[in-house]
This record gives C-alpha cells, structure tokens and sequence, in this order.
C-alpha cells in the first residue's frame, strides 16, 4: 500500500473499482471489441484510452472524488465512457431520465448539484437548455452530441495534463440512480463499486454473459434494469452496442449487423419488430430470447440460460438490481424464486420482527450489493436502512420452501385489535376473485377494533358477485382477521393518474385511524 493510500485508509492490494476493470481489459484484450454506437467502434485499449484523457481532462476542470457528473442524454457510447472516467477519478456519475421536462431536469440540477453536466441537443436540447436556465450554477456544460468548442469529441482532442489520478476506492459511491418520488420528490440512490460488481457476476451468472456476449443497449440506461446487464457485458470485456432510443427497424438492423446476443426489449417492441421483419428482411437468429410471440420464436433463438429459461425475480434500484431471482427457484413455490447469495433477507412485522413462513411482512435486505443512501437525504436514509436492514418499503411472504413472493408495495396501514393489516394483501386476494375487475381496501375507524377492512370494488362487466361471496372468498385465502368486515361497489374507483386516490375513497367512505397519521388521515367516525 503507498503512502497516499494508506493515508486514505484504502488496501490497494483488495481493492479493484470499475476503472481498474477497464484497464487491465485495455491490457488483456486489446482488439475485443468494447462498444460501438453509430460509426463509432472502439476496441478496449482505444477504450480505455479514451476514458483515461476524459478521466483527465475532468480532474484539470476540478472535479475530485465525491464530486456529481450528471449525464442528460439518451443512450450513448460516451455515457458509458463518462461514467467509467467518473469511476477512475473518484466522483459519482448519475445517467437522469431524458424524458423528464424542463421543470423536472431544473429539479435534477438543484437536487444533485453537479461538477459537470453532459448534455444532448437532438430531440431533447430544448427541454435541456430551459433547465440550465433556471439552474446557472453549474460550472461545465459539455455538448456529447456536438461538434467543435465545447463538445465532448473536441475536449477528448485536447492535450493531456497527466494528472495523477487519485486512489480510488471501490466502498465507495460511483453511481447515482433516481428512484420514485418519495416525500413528494425522487431521490438518487448511491450505488458503490464494489455493489455494481458483485450484482454485474450474479447477473452474467444468471444470463450466461461472457466474453462473447454482444449486448444491444436499447432500453433506458437510467434504470437498473438495463444498467446491470451492461455492465455484466463490461466485467466479463464483452461487447455493449449502443442505439440512441426504441426504433423496431434499427434495432432488427442492428442485431443482424452486430450479432447480437441479449438485448432489452418488451413485449409491444417485440410486436414492432415481428411486423417490420415479416418478410424476413433481418437476420435475427443471433438473438437468444425467452420464448414469446410464435412469430418472434421463429425469428429468433431460445434462450437457454437459466435467466431465459426462468426469467424475472425481485430486485430495486436501491439493491443495484436484483435481490432474488426465479432462476435460482429449483422448483420453488415462491412466485419470484431464492434470494441471490450475496444478500441476506427478512420478511418482517411494523416492529421489525420476522415473521413466519407464510405470513405477510416488509422485505429487508442486507448485504454488499445495498446502496449506501440516497443523496442528500439523511432522513429518508436512515429510515429506509434502520436496524442494519434496507427496509424496501415492498411486501413479501417467505414461503414454506424458503423461497420469495413479492406481494406489491407496501400501503398505509390497516390495525385491526393488535394484527397489522395490509391492505395490498387483501386487494390481491380479491382480484383473483373471476367477479372482481378492480378493488381497493381501506380502513375505518372501528370503537372497538381500532379499525376494520373495507374493500371497494369494481365487478366484471355483467357481473352479480355478492359481497358475502367476496367475504367467503377472502376468508378461505387470507387470515380470518383479514377479510372485509364491509363491502361497497362502485363502478369505477377514483384515481390520480395510474394510481388509485386512497384519500378520495377515505373522504366517500369514512376511511381513517391509520397508525402513524396523526389523527388518522380522515378521523370521522364510519357512517
């Protein structure tokens, strides 16, 4: 260990970060391709190079570790360059929701407080440059998608000042994730080296990702979901082929040109794609896939891996991905297989007491793939990571094999006497009810008990479901305690957007007495 490292407290020895990755690929395998975007196409000592002169060129405009690069841009070769120069010198890179507004990207600005913001014109600059407007105080803003002063293409031309890039630990934040708003705004998750690389294996465990793999980046690399198979591709020196956003011909053209082996796409781009290659116009047969619609099996090849044969699992930003996966099932009765094993996870009561298998409870985790917090959220932070755990704020049920059911997110809850109800459980079970089209369980105020379950609900077109069937129903699934006490129908439930509005149905129906909300969120007693 030298003497700036041990004074930093880092074992250089037991320490590799993202950076270090790249490097000894630019060493091991020169000519292996690393990315390609557009005519662009680079081999990992080019890569690498150029990721070091970016690293470089960063440090001489004063960025250091911990500081913020903020990335407003569709998908990219150069946001996987920048975010491996961020990883070389310490600081943290955060790839923002390109779709957002003006006010939304001004949010992000003020929010993260970014050294250096990477910025595309093509169909988003406007929103880009309202933003920046409202937020002047960042001191470099760099044009990826630009040509001459200012552009990223004409700082890479520059000259290097060679600065001595600073050990870097791999414990560390390298990664900035937005997640859902929470208190009413999104907060950034940070994610460490040592996290995205221990996920990166699990994850090229589970796809079969190596040195031959070619990966089309198609998907938004502001999510995790299609981050962490980049950068399994990128541990194992495998190819990651960038398009700047969903377009069913280009990505057909691509994964015949580049020979694709995985990409990110869903079911309405499969449809696209299926319709754009009817006459057999792409060769796609590179692609290995989970099997789909007939005419795309047709297209394309079978993917065998133990993700393709039993794809999914539960995971959250904030676990760099994955916590559990259906591939690690092994005839599991659970809906979303084992936990991974680099983590630990408990299903536990409000109080933070495990229950047992079959009961319902909050899914925590602990482990090294856990984010450190969120940025510049200390209360939310603590919340979230109280008793050593990550609370996911999602329910689960531990099944009697010890594997995972994900339940849905975890909503106001229902305390009935001394049992916690909740009311996502109770939902659940109504609509695998063939009368229910929609349902939505409240609480009321109950003298007695506390509070009492009450179900909303939508019937099927042309349906005559009775309450007392829907109570039988839910008494034969769920626990006694569990069942609505009342039931009313409605024809639609209200809702914000997507989301159904809990507090209008608690105004129409005498919902209230929460616990945790003071006074109960709409304390009037039930008519």
């Amino acid at each position: 260990m030298d003497h700036e490292a041990a004074s930093q407290g880092i074992d250089l020895l037991h320490a590799l970060g993202l950076g270090d990755i790249l490097a000894e690929h630019g060493r091991s395998n020169p000519q292996q391709v690393a990315w390609v975007c557009g005519t662009a196409r680079y081999g990992y000592a080019e890569a690498d190079d150029r990721v070091s002169r970016l690293a470089d060129l960063l440090q001489a405009e004063g960025v250091g570790p911990g500081d913020r690069i903020l990335w407003l841009g569709q998908n990219c070769h150069r946001l996987l360059e920048t975010f491996l120069a961020a990883a070389k010198i310490g600081a943290v890179f955060c790839p923002a929701n390109w779709r957002q507004t003006a006010d939304e990207l001004a949010f992000v600005l003020d929010d993260l407080a970014p050294r250096v913001v990477l910025w595309q014109d093509e169909e988003i600059g406007a929103a880009v440059r309202a933003a920046r407007e409202r937020s002047p105080k960042v001191p470099l803003w760099i044009q990826h998608d630009g040509l001459g002063e200012g552009s990223y293409e004409s700082l890479l031309d520059r000259k290097p000042v060679a600065s001595p890039p600073p050990q870097v630990d791999p414990s560390m934040a390298v990664l900035a994730l937005y997640t859902a708003a929470f208190g009413g705004r999104p907060g950034a998750a940070l994610l460490s080296h040592t996290a995205l690389l221990l996920q990166s294996l699990m994850i090229s465990k589970a796809q079969d990702v190596g040195r031959d793999f070619v990966y089309l980046n198609c998907g938004p690399l502001f999510h995790v979901a299609t981050l962490m198979t980049t950068l399994a591709t990128f541990l194992w020196g495998g190819t990651n082929v960038f398009t700047r956003r969903v377009d069913a011909e280009e990505l057909c053209r691509l994964i015949e040109a580049e020979h694709c082996t995985g990409a990110f796409v869903m079911p309405p781009t499969m449809q696209q794609m299926v319709e754009v290659n009817r006459e057999r116009k792409y060769d796609l047969t590179s692609l290995r896939s989970f099997r789909a619609l007939p005419a795309w099996n047709a297209m394309t090849s079978e993917d065998v891996s133990p993700w393709g044969r039993r794809p999914g699992g539960y995971g959250q930003t904030e676990a760099s991905g994955m916590l559990t996966l259906a591939a690690l099932g092994g005839g599991a009765t659970g809906s979303h297989g084992r936990t991974i094993p680099l983590v630990q996870i408990r299903i536990v009561d409000p109080d933070g007491r495990e229950v047992g298998p079959g009961e319902v409870g909050e899914i925590v985790a602990r482990g090294p793939t856990l984010m450190h917090g969120y940025h510049r959220r200390s209360a939310e932070t603590s919340a979230r990571q109280s008793g050593g755990w990550h609370h996911t704020n999602d329910l689960g049920r531990r099944e009697a094999d010890g594997s995972l059911s994900f339940i849905g997110p975890k909503t106001r809850l229902i305390k009935s006497a001394a049992e916690n109800i909740y009311p996502v459980e109770v939902e659940s079970c109504l609509r695998h009810h063939p009368g229910v089209a929609d349902c939505a369980v409240i609480g009321r105020p109950d003298s007695t008990w506390g509070q009492s379950v009450m179900a909303i609900v939508v019937r099927k077109p042309g349906g005559s479901v009775s309450a007392e069937e829907l109570v039988e129903h839910c008494r034969e699934r769920i626990a006694s305690y569990k069942k609505p006490r009342a039931i009313e129908f409605v024809e639609q439930l209200p809702r914000r957007g997507f989301a159904v509005d809990y507090e209008a149905l608690d105004q129409q129906f005498g919902g209230g007495g929460y616990p945790g909300i003071r006074g109960g969120a709409h304390s009037k007693p039930a008519p």
